[in-house]
């Protein structure tokens, strides 16, 4: 298993990150405090250019990829959407041609977004594994270098955000973070221990897709179908071995968030603070809330993974 990055590490790629995604604020609000019933601080990732945390990682992954591999001739992802944004964002400050590959029913605007990015979209299959099944397929035959959805260096990405989030706030007692594959919790592990802080860090996952606490509680890896109606983000059924281990090693559990506390913690987020936030963004705010007695007065940060959500879905949830 890989090592976490260093702090050495992720001070070394923070200027190129920063120069391309300027550090997104942390914010604690007065409103959202009183309802959490602690000091809570939101680091507000939907407030990138692509509208989550995910277009760090991919900078940093083509960033070594191009330099490892300079007669590079595009790049293929399996894709719900933010992932996909950030891989055809990299791919396009480097000229490269963007494949990405999202299951049948995936988010309208988020497939528009990408379109708007330059990628090539595909849509196969009824969800990510299958979509991810494909595009490997397709890498070869078409000459692309498949971009894996973890991997070290998009977890290093992810850590020049958290690092900078654990620098600016004050000490927290514990972090909320919603968990797709793994790169964003990760990230945050790596900061934390980079910064030799005490602070837990809490993985969230959709209760309807559910492979890594499951994973976790085994400490192996059990895959597990995803059927969530809103967690889009979250729905993925297969864990990765080498976050799995990180897991193990360094978070201190994982809470599980159905979708109506899900589409709650998005109305909330929108009373409170006037945030969109998608629904794996509402899944760490909605572990916040679900865990509320037992972070009475303490100071907790949550990150707010994006805010891509479309509208006639978040149309849906306000009106719940």
């Amino acid at each position: 298993m890989n090592s976490l990055p260093t702090l050495a590490e992720i001070e070394a790629v923070a200027p190129l990150v920063n120069a391309v995604v300027p550090p997104t604020p942390q914010f604690s609000w007065p409103l959202l405090n009183a309802r959490a019933g602690c000091e809570l601080w939101v680091k507000h990732e939907n407030h990138t250019m692509v509208g989550s945390f995910k277009a760090r990682g991919a900078l940093v992954y083509l960033e070594k990829l191009r330099q490892a591999q300079p007669e590079l001739r595009g790049v293929i992802a399996a894709t719900r959407g933010n992932f996909g944004q950030a891989v055809a964002f990299a791919a396009r400050r480097h000229s490269l041609p963007a494949v990405v590959v999202v299951p049948h029913g995936n988010s309208v605007e988020k497939n528009a977004a990408m379109r708007a990015l330059g990628a090539e979209l595909i849509e196969h299959g009824a969800d990510f594994q299958s979509a991810l099944d494909h595009a490997n397929g397709l890498a070869a035959g078409r000459q692309l270098h498949p971009v894996p959805s973890f991997h070290r260096d998009l977890a290093l990405g992810v850590a020049v955000s958290t690092l900078a989030f654990l620098r600016a706030a004050p000490p927290l007692d514990t972090v909320y973070v919603p968990i797709g594959l793994g790169s964003g919790i990760c990230g945050m592990m790596a900061a934390r221990d980079a910064l030799g802080l005490a602070t837990k860090i809490v993985g969230v996952v959709s209760a309807h897709a559910p492979m890594y606490a499951l994973s976790l509680a085994a400490q192996r890896v059990i895959a597990h179908p995803a059927a969530t109606r809103v967690a889009d983000g979250l729905a993925c059924s297969m864990p990765h071995p080498e976050a799995l281990a990180h897991l193990v090693r360094g978070a201190e559990r994982i809470v599980q968030v159905t979708d109506d506390e899900v589409e709650a913690a998005m109305r909330a987020y929108f009373t409170d603070t006037h945030n969109v936030a998608e629904g794996a963004a509402g899944a760490g705010l909605a572990a916040v809330l679900q865990e509320r007695t037992a972070n009475a007065g303490r100071r907790v940060g949550v990150v707010f993974t994006g805010g891509n959500v479309d509208r006639t879905v978040f149309a849906r949830v306000l009106a719940g």
